[in-house]
């Protein structure tokens, strides 16, 4: 930052402002964190894409048990590469911060655990968030497994379907009173 220009337009700061959660400086902080994962790439280029491999090994993601179905759904790239430009990781970085409502993240991590994006968390998806959680050197046996799905479901399946909709998991976000703490990355 210091005395060097922005690569932005004052025009492009305020639209930041206005569609994010963060003020102008938290914004070109931003920018600054989304150089440094690649400085050859971005240093000449406001809207160069970054692997998700190289959006994967900065420390905000490099421990997320879910840093690839993180970049997955926020690139804008569209094609489940987990791709992301400057205004995708602006954007996961917004979602993640405390200023963001927990409606907006109850959102977001509904689109991450869901793996098979069927608008839905089947017991398929459940299963892999739990994988995830766990990590995969502690497996549970399949009846264990099967046993803790069955746990999530009589309790949160509201309308017995063997799935969560949106609106289940929601539910249970808003019983959690962890959730917006464990659903953040600062800047």
């Amino acid at each position: 930052m210091g005395n060097q220009p922005s690569q932005f337009t004052e025009e492009e700061l305020r639209d930041y402002e206005d569609l994010t959660y963060f003020t102008r400086k938290e914004i070109l902080l931003a920018h600054e964190k989304f150089k440094a994962i690649s400085p050859e790439k971005v240093n000449h280029n406001k809207n160069a894409k970054l692997s998700m491999s190289k959006m994967m090994s900065t420390p905000e993601l490099s421990s997320n048990p879910f840093a690839d179905r993180i970049c997955q759904v926020f690139s804008s790239a569209g094609d489940n590469t987990g791709d992301c430009t400057f205004e995708d990781y602006l954007d996961m970085m917004s979602v993640f911060s405390d200023q963001a409502p927990k409606s907006v993240k109850a959102e977001h991590a509904f689109r991450i655990f869901d793996f098979d994006g069927d608008d839905m968390l089947s017991k398929n998806d459940l299963k892999q968030v739990i994988q995830r959680l766990i990590g995969f050197n502690n497996q549970f046996s399949d009846l264990d497994m099967e046993q803790l799905i069955q746990n999530i479901l009589e309790e949160a399946d509201l309308d017995d379907d063997g799935s969560l909709s949106f609106a289940e998991f929601e539910h249970v976000i808003d019983k959690s009173s962890d959730f917006t703490n464990s659903f953040r990355i600062r800047l």
